[in-house]
């Protein structure tokens, strides 16, 4: 990877915000023709949501308007570390084309995330395993093998001309976008899923399904470094971003019709569901995702207690808690993650995680010879949960403090640069309704994404 123009282009940086809410509407129009447009339906309601008989009529007027009869489907579906109602849908789709269909199965879009069990597919559709021997037999389950080589296939490459302007100049480098070669034993997929703020991309969903749901690791690596280079705070919850435009470009490469089914849902309270061309009920999802997922503060705290859920079982995933809250915490505050029920730092990639530990962005940017064998998106969750701040001789000085109250013992905290409590010795109720005091509690945190109401965006300094 070749980061152009390192610290000297912290300007560059600094500014970018006002660069990725300016995104040419010309180049984004322009990833539009390439799905031929059509009418979106969609349900959405951000206030009382949407109900189950609105959201099975949106999914009736669709295939009223789409005949999929002898086809062979693919079914692209989140796995459990997205909330949802994902099942509720997808038992709309089965009604819908059962009996119609050569075959309608689900590949989980893993990224680099722990494969799923038979039992926990079950748990993610909504089905017992009673329906899943009888009703549901004739759908097959697939993982993302992502770990296999030969799993994958290329469909093209994006040339490091094309890097260097999609990224503004900060990297110019040619990458070769690979994805599960199993989509092409289909006629069609749909894309089943989410719609949130993100740190790496702006808002997840529609084709960051693909990228880097069901992608090889070299376009994976790349986009998730960019998105960390240009920081967290700049992208999250902004639409068009440099690596929104990486997503979008290697989705083009890609000779399959698809369609996408986006929701926007606060856990399983749905607000509205999106069904048509990839493109355009992605961006219609996130502007109601923008009005259900952003909340605005109007001071930032000192010491945020971010309770992750469940859902999240390492570091790897409950970072969200962080990635969300970073713009409401102070200079020299502390983020709590309070996981009790985290035992581990990350599944997949733990040892990369003991050897390089958190970091800020700028302690690898200054020291990428050091770092040169490193995949880009190790590094990126690295300094995504660290948060910025700066590196200057030899000095690291993080913006604020992350401290991990989970299962992870103090010796492995220390060891990966991150600050520790015991779970057991936090009372949440000490931390609670303290707000005048500069203290916030954030209950089912790693969703929702957390501004200042003055818009003011925590930067680094330049040097």
């Amino acid at each position: 990877m070749s980061f152009l123009r390192r610290q000297e282009s912290n300007t560059s940086i600094h500014n970018m915000d006002t660069r990725l809410r300016g995104y040419d509407s010309k180049k984004r129009r322009a990833c539009n023709y390439l799905y031929n447009t059509k009418m979106v339906i969609e349900r959405q309601n951000k206030d009382k949501g949407i109900d189950s008989g609105q959201v099975r009529r949106a999914v009736s007027e669709f295939f009223s308007q789409n005949d999929y009869t002898g086809k062979r489907i693919l079914l692209i579906i989140p796995d459990n570390t997205r909330s949802g109602p994902i099942g509720e849908i997808f038992k709309i789709i089965f009604d819908s084309l059962h009996g119609k269909v050569k075959a309608l199965d689900c590949l989980v879009a893993l990224g680099t995330h722990q494969p799923m069990s038979e039992e926990q597919f079950c748990e993610r559709l909504e089905i017992t395993s009673q329906q899943r021997n009888s009703k549901y037999a004739s759908v097959k389950f697939f993982n993302h093998e992502w770990e296999k080589a030969e799993s994958y296939t290329s469909v093209g490459k994006i040339s490091a001309d094309e890097i260097e302007e999609i990224s503004n100049g900060m990297f110019r480098e040619e990458v070769d976008v690979k994805i599960n070669k199993l989509i092409f034993d289909y006629d069609e997929f749909f894309i089943l899923g989410p719609v949130f703020p993100h740190e790496v991309v702006g808002f997840s969903g529609g084709h960051k399904y693909l990228f880097p749901g069901i992608a090889g690791d070299e376009i994976i690596h790349f986009f998730h470094w960019l998105g960390a280079v240009i920081t967290n705070i700049l992208i999250n919850g902004t639409k068009w971003t440099p690596t929104r435009k990486i997503v979008e470009k290697s989705a083009s490469l890609i000779p399959i019709p698809r369609k996408l089914f986006a929701i926007v849902a606060r856990e399983n309270d749905l607000k509205g569901i999106f069904i048509g061309e990839v493109i355009e009920a992605w961006e219609r999802a996130a502007d109601l995702s923008g009005q259900v997922h952003i909340v605005y503060k109007d001071k930032p705290y000192n010491t945020i207690l971010g309770i992750a859920p469940k859902m999240y079982d390492d570091i790897w995933t409950a970072g969200k808690v962080m990635y969300k809250l970073e713009p409401i915490l102070a200079d020299g505050g502390t983020l709590i993650i309070y996981a009790p029920h985290i035992t581990e730092v990350s599944y997949t990639h733990g040892k990369w995680m003991d050897k390089i530990g958190y970091h800020t962005r700028d302690y690898f940017l200054k020291q990428m010879e050091k770092f040169k064998d490193v995949p880009g998106g190790i590094m990126a969750h690295s300094t995504h949960v660290k948060g910025i701040g700066t590196f200057r001789d030899g000095v690291e000085k993080p913006r604020a403090n992350v401290i991990l109250a989970t299962g992870i013992s103090e010796e492995r905290c220390e060891k990966i640069n991150l600050g520790y409590m015991n779970p057991d010795d936090i009372d949440i109720a000490d931390y609670e309704n303290k707000e005048n005091e500069g203290i916030l509690v954030v209950h089912h945190a790693g969703e929702v994404l957390h501004r200042l109401s003055s818009g003011f965006v925590p930067t680094i300094p330049e040097d």
